[in-house]
């Protein structure tokens, strides 16, 4: 990426969003903010319970997010949001308009698995259902690349920040 674009790692819950975000930010010299700070304490409660979220509880999330991008625009940043529907990334968009998404991606067995292993985090496995029956992919139109999360965490960063670069080819 020639130009300090604000990335948004997006994707289901478990591939690694939290863990790849910070190794990306310092992969590309630019500060990384954890999405899931955001949520304000009604959401984490929802999703600690087991509840997922409705679109009403996200959406000042998505501002706090947007705010926090819109602040970076120019400056370059990585910020984690699931962002799993579309119009979801148009709000992010409308507070950020030069914002590209990194949308992990990987095997459902895998991620559960990952999920099942993580220690300390207030989504359960259980919500995984909702997220991949939430998730719509990236579209041709949004600015943005796929990336697979099989492999280690520094393998997965170092293919994100490849992809990124090409977006600029």
């Amino acid at each position: 990426m020639s130009t300090p674009h604000v990335v948004v790692v997006m994707g289901v819950a478990g591939t690694g969003k939290t863990t790849v975000g910070p190794l990306l930010a310092a992969a590309l010299g630019v500060p990384y903010a954890e999405g899931d700070d955001f949520h304000p304490p009604a959401n984490i409660a929802k999703m600690s319970a087991g509840t997922p979220l409705e679109d009403a509880d996200r959406w000042p999330w998505l501002d706090a997010v947007g705010q926090w991008a819109h602040g970076r625009a120019g400056l370059g940043g990585v910020v984690s949001s699931s962002a799993l529907k579309r119009v979801y990334r148009d709000r992010l968009r409308a507070a950020a308009p030069d914002a590209v998404f990194l949308h992990l991606t990987g095997d459902r067995a895998l991620i559960e698995r990952r999920m099942s292993e993580r220690t300390g985090h207030f989504m359960p496995a259980a919500l995984l259902d909702s997220q991949f029956a939430t998730l719509e992919p990236l579209q041709s139109d949004e600015a943005g690349v796929r990336v697979d999360v099989s492999g280690a965490p520094q393998e997965i960063t170092e293919r994100a920040v490849a992809a990124l670069r090409g977006l600029d080819g």
